[in-house]
């Protein structure tokens, strides 16, 4: 621990104090918001028990009162959307919060941030310098959604998994790169897209010269199959308990984001259809909410094809793209401003902004933003 400590110390004091100063920056957006903005009810989340701090219960809105009643109760209607790993998590740490499953997934989240940011700064300290590092992870945290990762939402812990997914592979340790990444697909559906990532990591990575020992790397890259090993486990759970190894799709128009469950939708045919949206939605929260899902998607598909001519590690953009596109393809962007959190690529990029002023003016509109999406969140109206 103490040679750790040597090695890393510079490393943890900034993400502590970043840690920190986000912490603080959102308690207070939190008690700000609560004086100046109406509660909107119907989503937000109410303990029943009075167990929990009243404070807090905003930070189990929306999703949050879905992962909270999975813990608690197992599934309940409609709630196979809701993949399973991070409500077991909730429901096993719970008993050491005396059973106050809000508290528990509180402290997964951010605990998972935690750790997510110091792998971030590792994993971008491979390729880069330490100013990239340390601006990838300001960006990150500035991001106009960021505070989800210290909600009762699957954000920090499937970061946490994907990065340290990553993390594994580049050091070619090919075993855990596979229990995290099944780990990560027991998540999320995304997480099945680290297979075709680390199959090109662990070939970029991997010395083919000679003949000889080619058997061996194959035999050594055997784990990176365990990556969809959770989606595979839970499709099973569902089909013996449903009858359907397909529910978390086939539910998805039963949660008002119109997703389709049945067909795939174009990406081109998503936009038009913002674009009809845009010019027929009347001046509210929702017109905001679209705008924001239209802009997100599109400065993501930017900043995707600006990130590989940053020369930005192939896997890494591999995973990020499949997992961009994989959601539009129900024809939404609902939920996209937040979903694009875990494509940290996109952060790096920014991280590599040399323009000090283009880059105090991408702060300033990420913390505006943030300030604005957080407040109507906590209060109860959708965001993402």
């Amino acid at each position: 621990m103490k040679k750790f400590w040597q090695v890393n110390k510079r490393m943890i004091k900034f993400v502590l104090l970043l840690f920190i100063f986000w912490q603080i920056a959102i308690n207070v957006v939190s008690f700000v918001s609560a004086q100046v903005l109406p509660l909107r009810e119907g989503f937000n989340y109410i303990d029943p028990t009075m167990r929990n701090p009243v404070g807090l219960w905003n930070r189990a809105n929306f999703d949050g009162v879905h992962y909270l009643n999975i813990a608690k109760n197992g599934y309940g209607v409609y709630e196979q959307a809701f993949f399973p790993l991070y409500p077991r998590l909730i429901r096993f740490f719970s008993q050491f919060f005396d059973g106050k499953e809000l508290i528990a997934g509180i402290f997964i989240s951010n605990f998972a941030l935690l750790v997510s940011l110091f792998l971030f700064y590792k994993i971008v300290l491979l390729d880069w310098d330490e100013v990239t590092a340390k601006s990838s992870l300001v960006f990150l945290l500035l991001f106009p959604t960021a505070f989800f990762f210290g909600m009762v939402y699957t954000e920090s812990v499937f970061l946490l998994l994907v990065l340290g997914c990553f993390y594994a592979a580049r050091k070619r340790n090919w075993f855990m790169a596979g229990v995290l990444g099944g780990l990560a697909s027991y998540t999320r559906l995304v997480g099945i897209f680290l297979l075709p990532a680390l199959l090109i990591e662990w070939w970029q990575t991997e010395n083919w010269e000679g003949v000889g020992r080619k058997w061996e790397k194959l035999v050594k890259a055997t784990p990176i199959f365990f990556a969809p090993l959770g989606l595979l486990w839970y499709m099973r759970f569902l089909w013996q308990k449903y009858g359907d190894p397909l529910m978390f799709v086939h539910v998805q128009p039963f949660f008002g984001a119109e997703r389709s469950g049945g067909k795939i939708i174009l990406l081109y045919q998503v936009f038009w259809r913002y674009l009809k949206m845009i010019l027929t939605t009347k001046s509210d929260v929702l017109y905001f909410v679209v705008w924001l899902e239209l802009l997100m998607a599109i400065f993501f598909l930017f900043l995707m094809v600006f990130s590989y001519k940053e020369k930005i590690r192939l896997s890494y953009l591999v995973f990020s793209v499949i997992a961009f596109l994989t959601p539009s393809l129900s024809g939404t962007f609902s939920s996209m401003p937040r979903y694009v959190l875990v494509l940290f690529p996109i952060f790096i990029y920014l991280g590599r902004i040399k323009n000090p002023l283009l880059k105090k003016i991408v702060y300033a509109i990420f913390v505006f933003l943030e300030i604005v999406c957080a407040s109507l969140f906590l209060r109860g109206y959708w965001v993402a």
